[in-house]
């Protein structure tokens, strides 16, 4: 797909050349641009080598070992630190000659952020530090039972690295161990892989001794010679240890470069590297669920999801499917890995949601508390995420088998929370006073966040209705999420400031504005697009933070909520700049949020929340790697690259391209059949566009051009489509022409000029 705008006096073709040879010279490659061999209104087509896969961060197979010892963190006795990676030298050796002695300790970085099951080559113990002497007999002359112990720390990063691991399920309730892991080390060589449970069961009262959590997220890992005292007679904390290498089973999905269906490129080298990142961050979630082994241990085991594969909030806690993650993770996986694997993962999350229904059309957040955690939001967030499975996957069986469950919520559950008086869902009725939401807020009354979701939930439950022929469902939610907008634009928008109240506290609205339920109306169009710019700017100016925009513009809801940024919230904001034409402004808002988490330890993988400072928010218990913060993902391949499903299985499609100040950019976007929808763009300067598209042959979709005026003229292959004023196959629409175009044979582009209509004419 091409665009031509009126080209400079010089011509495109020089100044692209000009422009090139300046960024090579200068080593300024993000300027170059992706085709540069010829003019933009030359029809040729772009040949580029598989670049993007330098951008994926996967390990080169699921055995991962450790890339370095930490120096400064060596502690105590320890005899060739490194020698547990290199193998030069032998073993590294860890030795005490008795308790009141330093513990002699070592550190290893994986390099990023993993999940899995460690694994620790033993060369051998012994219970004197010497080497090579022999066990000492104990009081009876018998040979001792005790043996050195070791105890393992694990940490996402080095500001919360200590002698207990950052989190531990005993954290949540399974009080196994102390928060690190313990082994009672062999004599002889042998390899010693973690395990959920204990090496010994005390006779006398059946508890475990020398305990493990098993699997763990981790980037560092502390390993020291100690003992608790309660694993007597078993361990001791002294002793000689020899370690002659160490790695881990990784355990989530291994996004390899041959596992991706699409990908993204553009001019800015942050973004491009961010998305991969992104990916990688999302593909550290998808594993198979566990219930008594990983899995979040307050009761979220389940009978229908164990062996499972499955999308969990995050690899080192909570470990348990959450629907509201979903909404971004989701998505993520559809337009990286595509249908397969990643996508069999949503599908079961949403399946086994709908199963455990509540009879009153509830639907539980996730299985933990045995799917009882009463959220007000997350059941939205089912439907709204099942279209985005059925649309993104094709996937209409599971649609036809759930469609009953998206009747219950929209026409069961909601309206019993539904003050009759305005016809806006409130929180606080039917006994919800004390329903959490993705953050447990402490909010009430016609909260603009849950009523702006419920439109967009109605809204996308409409557009199902109609694929299953229920034509009466599609009305009745359409005139709901109409009327649920107007009242809610009417009620509850803040003329002071030019934004959405949050909630309300004793009848009366807080004075705050929140992130989610602003980001969310202009989303859903509960206002034009004039008051839209207005709420973004609003935002751009209150709660900017060098870590990104906090979801609240003030503390008057709880202490900190003005200086806490949630990555998950923020892709619906980002997402609506996009929408309303602020794309620059999304491109900014993204370098200070991904930036931020880029650049602070532990690098590459996305968070769970920012807090105060730019710290972790919830400290060491915060997860460093979070499917909901990877919303770079589809911003990137959804508005940037500009491609989404119009219908289910990408059956008809748009792209609509946002350019945001990027000179260029290029991709694919998995569809369930064929190699996808192929989009390359490129702002040569000048007013020079070009944008090139390939999709499946009999392929039917929309390509939405930007155009400078409403008189310039737009050809198809080299045929007229809009001559200034609409016309069959294309029409103007706010700055730009849309433009009915189906997919030619294998391989082929379709190409589409626009130029700036003749003053002649």
């Amino acid at each position: 797909l091409a665009l031509r705008h009126r080209a400079s006096s010089r011509g495109p073709a020089m100044g692209s050349l000009w422009t090139n040879i300046f960024a090579f010279v200068t080593g300024q490659l993000s300027l170059i641009s992706p085709n540069w061999s010829g003019s933009l209104s030359e029809d040729h087509s772009s040949v580029h080598e598989p670049s993007w896969h330098r951008y994926v961060r996967a390990s080169e197979s699921r055995t991962i070992r450790p890339v370095r010892v930490i120096p400064n963190l060596t502690r105590g006795a320890v005899t060739n630190p490194s020698g547990l990676i290199t193998g030069d030298g032998g073993p590294t050796i860890l030795y005490r000659p008795g308790g009141e002695h330093e513990i002699p300790s070592v550190t290893v970085d994986f390099g990023q952020n993993t999940v899995g099951i460690l694994s620790v080559s033993f060369a051998g113990s012994s219970t004197s530090a010497s080497s090579g002497e022999d066990e000492r007999p104990d009081i009876e002359g018998e040979s001792s039972q005790k043996r050195p112990g070791i105890r393992l720390a694990f940490s996402e990063t080095l500001q919360f690295l200590s002698d207990v691991s950052d989190f531990s399920r005993s954290y949540n309730g399974d009080t196994i161990t102390p928060g690190s892991d313990q082994i009672a080390v062999q004599k002889d060589h042998y390899i010693w892989t973690a395990k959920h449970g204990c090496q010994y069961q005390d006779t006398d009262n059946g508890k475990g001794k020398v305990c493990a959590d098993g699997l763990h997220g981790f980037r560092y890992l502390r390993i020291y010679l100690d003992a608790l005292p309660s694993d007597a007679p078993h361990t001791l904390p002294h002793g000689r240890v020899e370690i002659s290498n160490i790695s881990l089973a990784l355990s989530a999905f291994h996004g390899s470069s041959d596992t991706f269906k699409g990908w993204f490129e553009c001019s800015d080298e942050e973004l491009t590297q961010w998305w991969f990142d992104g990916v990688y961050t999302n593909d550290l979630c998808v594993d198979t669920f566990r219930g008594a082994e990983d899995a979040e241990p307050r009761g979220a085991g389940s009978e229908t999801l164990e062996g499972r594969v499955v999308i969990h909030d995050a690899p080192k806690r909570d470990r348990d499917p959450y629907v509201g993650d979903l909404a971004v993770a989701a998505l993520t996986g559809y337009v990286s890995h595509g249908k397969g694997t990643v996508s069999e993962a949503s599908g079961n999350v949403l399946a086994d949601l709908a199963v455990h229904q509540r009879g009153d059309g509830w639907i539980p957040p996730a299985s933990i508390m045995n799917y009882t955690l009463p959220l007000f939001d997350y059941p939205l967030w089912w439907v709204v995420c099942s279209h985005d499975h059925v649309w993104y996957t094709g996937d209409l069986d599971y649609l036809s088998a759930y469609y009953t469950n998206i009747v219950a919520v929209l026409d069961r559950w909601y309206p019993s929370v539904t003050d009759p008086a305005t016809g806006l869902v409130t929180k606080g009725l039917n006994g919800t006073a004390g329903y959490g939401d993705y953050a447990f807020l402490p909010r009430q009354g016609p909260v603009t966040y849950y009523n702006a979701l419920y439109v967009l939930a109605l809204r996308r439950g409409a557009e199902m209705a109609v694929e299953v022929k229920r034509a009466g469902d599609a009305e009745r939610w359409r005139r709901r999420a109409d009327e649920v907008a107007r009242v809610l634009g009417q009620k509850n928008f803040d003329n002071r400031v030019g934004a959405f109240w949050d909630g309300t506290k004793e009848g009366k609205f807080v004075d705050a504005h929140a992130q989610d339920g602003n980001s969310l109306a202009v989303l859903t169009d509960v206002v034009d697009r004039k008051k839209s710019k207005g709420i973004l700017e609003y935002y751009s100016r209150v709660a900017a933070r060098p870590y990104g925009n906090a979801f609240y513009d003030s503390d008057a809801v709880a202490e900190g909520f003005g200086q806490r940024v949630y990555a998950f919230i923020s892709y619906f904001e980002l997402a609506a700049r996009f929408k309303s034409g602020m794309g620059e402004s999304a491109v900014e808002e993204m370098k200070r949020l991904y930036g931020w988490m880029s650049r602070q330890d532990p690098g590459v993988t996305f968070w769970e929340g920012i807090g105060p400072g730019g710290r972790p928010y919830e400290d060491g218990y915060t997860s460093m790697a979070h499917g909901w913060a990877t919303g770079l993902v589809p911003l990137m391949s959804g508005w940037v690259l500009g491609v989404k499903p119009t219908g289910p299985g990408f059956r008809t499609w748009s792209v609509t391209p946002e350019m945001a100040g990027l000179r260029w950019a290029r991709g694919v976007v998995p569809t369930p059949e064929g190699e996808g929808i192929e989009v390359e763009w490129e702002d040569g300067g000048d007013g020079d566009v070009r944008i090139q598209v390939r999709v499946a042959e009999g392929s039917r979709g929309v390509v939405s051009v930007p155009v400078r005026a409403k008189e310039a003229i737009v050809d198809v292959d080299g045929k007229v489509v809009y001559p200034g004023r609409d016309g069959v196959q294309a029409k103007y629409e706010e700055g730009r022409v849309l433009v009915d175009i189906e997919g030619k044979r294998a391989g082929c582009k379709i190409v589409v000029s626009v130029r700036g209509r003749p003053e002649s004419l």
